[in-house]
């Protein structure tokens, strides 16, 4: 499954939003994927989501695969929905 969100929290992913992200990713039995222009990273890697320099406004689409794919797409929509608790 995929879906494609915006990152809509001024400072983007940064550190904070990262590591958010992985921690939500390591949560489930998926394996979870983040795609930019092109540039497809683990998304349980900090470093991985890091390198793909996603500023306020960026697209991202996010894949989740494997058993617990859909609750793994759920928390990972929550948080950007939620801006990553930032305005």
């Amino acid at each position: 499954m995929k879906q494609e969100f915006v990152v809509a929290n001024k400072k983007g992913l940064h550190a904070r939003a990262a590591a958010q992200i992985v921690k939500v990713a390591t949560q489930f039995d998926a394996d979870v994927w983040i795609v930019k222009d092109g540039i497809r990273v683990n998304g349980k890697s900090i470093l991985d989501v890091l390198t793909l320099a996603s500023p306020y406004g960026s697209k991202v689409v996010v894949h989740a695969e494997g058993r617990e794919a859909d609750a793994a797409m759920a928390g990972l929509a929550g948080l950007f929905q939620a801006k990553f608790g930032e305005d």
